[in-house]
């Protein structure tokens, strides 16, 4: 019995019958089916993404600066 794995959409692509993906949609997909769209960079599994995300440094938004700008003035 195969093993699937759970995967997040990062790239909205089809799903067939004419409905499409989501972004941060998760999906239950076998390696075979999750493959090509991994190397075409549409989902990544989601415990790769979980273990990024406290890697990754928190970037302040553009409001955040503006905001502060604004208040140092």
């Amino acid at each position: 019995m195969s093993i699937r794995q759970t995967y997040t959409v990062l790239v909205p692509f089809p799903t067939g019958g004419g409905h499409w993906s989501k972004v941060d949609q998760q999906l239950d997909l076998l390696d075979v089916e999750a493959s090509a769209l991994r190397a075409a960079g549409r989902l990544e599994l989601t415990s790769v993404l979980a273990a990024r995300q406290p890697a990754e440094p928190a970037t302040p938004s553009t409001k955040a600066l503006k905001a502060a700008a604004k208040k140092a003035e």
